[in-house]
């Protein structure tokens, strides 16, 4: 008998041997001090759990209706040791609690530029940071290496303690970057730029994954990172730049449709306003960017005429881009392209106008005239009188 439940044990226990205890075995020390933090908390609330647990079991033994030699005391209603106890415990692990929450909030704040690749070995001064700009896709991963000139999909290298900064933005809808073994999840959101600074510590081949759930696709939106020493990662870049294919506009709004279970691939040059542009949700050429947008508002806005021309703005409120779904999106040009913007850079603007200088009227005709004919024109030299009109 004793060995048939040892069997039993075994098989039920055998599928666990295929766990991967990633998340309490990270190999990015922004990954392990984000498990150490889990481990102190849980420890702190087990100081309470396990005694409370244990007295639960020795009171119903204790004072069980068999259990004549208990003593019996119906009238004790109070102790000053137990109470001290009782309140005193909690509120010191609350307060060891909140101690380690402010410290890790702050330490970990994933914008926060880490200061130590790993334990007592502080960041070089000199050693600057890999960047790499991350988009969200239907349902698959772009990344963009502008140091590199280069961009993946659904792979991604990086150097053993080398700093990463990562700047996340989506195409479509909200899902969330991961790592388990580099460092916590962080939202990936459409118009919007999130950040991520990590580093990895040891080599190895390891799963990145959106941890939001996203539409049909989301269960194979998976991607594959490597942690490579210096040499191993030079040697990765330049088979990325081997590849054939440049990562420009056109390709990208090709790529942007969405997709399940899409292949790796390698593209050896990528526009460099790309993510930028994605992050804008202006990738079309010519429609007008989020950023355009918010500067025309700052400056008091286009007025009621310019709501005709603004309002098809929806930037993939109601339809995304690319997608089956809702109508053909419309769109709006942008007022001047980069290029006009550049080549006007050095032009002198007039002087404003004081604000009693008289507006001048060219050839305009009065307004609300009967007939053009009688209507009133002006010169250039008549100042208009704004409150005759």
């Amino acid at each position: 008998m004793k060995r048939l439940r040892l069997a039993l044990t075994a098989i039920l226990l055998a599928p666990l041997t295929g766990c991967n205890m990633v998340v309490l075995n990270p190999s990015g020390d922004v990954a392990m001090q984000q498990r150490d933090l889990v481990l102190i908390s849980t420890g702190l609330m087990l100081l309470v759990i396990l005694p409370v647990m244990a007295l639960t079991v020795l009171f119903a033994w204790r004072y069980r209706q068999s259990n004549t030699q208990a003593t019996y005391d119906p009238d004790w209603d109070h102790s000053t040791k137990l109470e001290l106890v009782i309140w005193a415990v909690p509120l010191l692990i609350i307060i060891a609690l909140g101690a380690f929450t402010w410290m890790g909030t702050h330490l970990l704040d994933p914008y926060r530029p880490i200061g130590r690749v790993a334990s007592g070995k502080p960041v070089a001064a000199d050693h600057s940071p890999l960047e790499v700009d991350v988009v969200a896709l239907d349902w698959k991963w772009l990344f963009i290496l502008p140091e590199y000139g280069i961009a993946t999909v659904n792979e991604l290298a990086a150097p053993v303690d080398r700093p990463l900064r990562f700047r996340i933005t989506s195409s479509s809808v909200m899902n969330s970057f991961y790592i388990p073994a580099l460092a916590g999840q962080i939202y990936a959101m459409p118009g919007m730029e999130t950040k991520l600074h990590a580093v990895i510590n040891e080599p190895g081949d390891f799963v990145g994954f959106s941890a939001q759930y996203s539409g049909h696709g989301f269960s194979k939106m998976r991607f594959r990172f490597h942690g490579l020493g210096q040499a191993g990662f030079d040697q990765w870049v330049n088979e990325v730049k081997q590849a054939d294919g440049m990562l420009d506009r056109a390709t990208y709004l090709k790529l942007e449709q969405p997709s399940e279970g899409d292949p790796v691939r390698h593209f050896s040059g990528v526009d460099p306003e790309l993510f930028d542009a994605v992050v804008n949700m202006c990738p079309e050429p010519g429609k007008m960017c989020m950023g355009e947008m918010m500067a025309i508002d700052a400056k008091g806005g286009l007025g009621l005429e310019g709501i005709r021309n603004t309002l098809p703005l929806t930037y993939d409120k109601y339809a995304r881009r690319g997608s089956v779904l809702g109508p053909e999106p419309r769109m709006v040009a942008g007022i001047c392209s980069r290029a006009e913007a550049i080549a006007s850079a050095d032009r002198k603007d007039p002087p404003l106008r004081d604000a009693s200088t008289p507006l001048i009227g060219h050839g305009l005709p009065r307004p609300f005239a009967d007939p053009p004919s009688t209507a009133m024109t002006l010169s250039s030299a008549t100042p208009l009188d704004l409150d005759a009109l």
